[in-house]
């Protein structure tokens, strides 16, 4: 850059570079996270003890509020969660000690900016080439500051230049206009923060409210099955004791006629050794053998096999259990508000 600074010293009592340091540092600090330009009064100081100008707190506070926030937004610098009562913002808390330092800050800064304008008017940026020359103009082909004779006579007199007053006033709003888009951009993005949170926290609770429901449709599921298994077993229980009744009633009703069969073959025996016909054809004739019919369980009565149930289609529906999807394929999207319950579909 073909400038040079030319400079003469400051006359006594001026205010020097640890001055203008320590000025600076200060402003830093009186800087709101939102303008980014230096708290103006009303100052309010939040829970978290941050400071905001009451109009940044109220613009906050308006972007970011949705429907089931209620009376909160948060704070830019560490995020923290700001509850307002009835009043708002204007129930927020004043900070005076800020608002003073403020007030002393610009007394100080303006007696400050005097003496350094006094002293600005003592240097000027000069042309290195041409030391004679104050820098006045800027090339545009080349975006650097110069001075007229460069123009007329050295390497910019091809070059197109305009005046550097104009230049920079143009660059100074330019830059002062993308600060502002850039802190409503941030503010935008800062409400779209607070509702993705709150997206969040409702995804959470929807959630939260479908696993309940349907582990209480499985449960009842699981009681149904479990009430249906005690019937089935009971009337396989109440068959079999019949079963077995009848059949432990005819084993005890052949046992009788087997002991009284034995006592007739002990009783034909001892007749037989009867050695007069007159008294053995007595015996005989009282003790005819008299052959009975008693009734046997019929062929494949031991059998259960008719206490068969088929669970396969019952199975195959439980394994396909699923959620139920709209009409185009995809997950009803209203599922947020309301006491509706999900169906759960069967699918084969």
């Amino acid at each position: 850059m073909n400038f040079a600074l030319g400079f003469k010293p400051p006359a006594a009592g001026g205010s020097g570079p640890g001055d203008a340091a320590s000025m600076e540092k200060l402003e830093k600090q009186l800087i709101c996270p939102v303008c980014l330009e230096m708290f103006s009064k009303p100052v309010v100081i939040l829970p978290c003890q941050h400071n905001l100008c009451r109009k940044c707190a109220n613009d906050i506070f308006q972007v970011s509020v949705v429907p089931a926030s209620g009376g909160r937004f948060r704070c830019p610098s560490c995020r923290h969660e700001v509850v307002l009562d009835r009043h708002g913002v204007y129930g927020l808390q004043r900070n005076l000690l800020v608002e003073n330092i403020i007030d002393i800050y610009q007394q100080q800064e303006s007696s400050r900016l005097v003496k350094v304008k006094s002293e600005q008017q003592q240097q000027q940026l000069m042309c290195e080439e041409h030391e004679e020359e104050k820098i006045n103009i800027y090339c545009l082909s080349c975006e650097t500051p110069t001075c007229s004779m460069c123009k007329v006579f050295g390497q910019h007199k091809d070059c197109d230049v305009a005046p550097l007053s104009s230049v920079y006033k143009r660059q100074k709003t330019e830059l002062s206009d993308g600060i502002a888009i850039l802190v409503a951009s941030n503010d935008h993005i800062q409400a779209i923060i607070s509702q993705m949170e709150e997206v969040c926290q409702t995804i959470e609770e929807n959630g939260r409210r479908q696993k309940e429901q349907l582990v209480d449709r499985i449960d009842s599921l699981v009681a149904i099955l479990e009430d249906r298994k005690r019937d089935l077993v009971g009337l396989i229980a109440k068959q079999q004791d019949e079963k077995l009744k009848y059949v432990r009633s005819l084993i005890h009703r052949h046992g009788d006629h087997l002991e009284a069969a034995v006592k007739l073959v002990e009783s034909a025996i001892q007749s037989m050794e009867e050695p007069h016909m007159a008294l053995f054809m007595q015996v005989l004739k009282s003790q005819q053998m008299q052959s009975s019919y008693l009734p046997r369980p019929e062929v494949g009565y031991e059998s259960m096999s008719h206490f068969n149930i088929n669970t396969d289609d019952v199975a195959e529906m439980l394994r396909n259990m699923d959620f139920c999807l709209g009409d185009d394929g995809e997950e009803d999207p209203e599922e947020g508000g309301g006491d509706s319950e999900p169906d759960y579909c069967s699918r084969y």
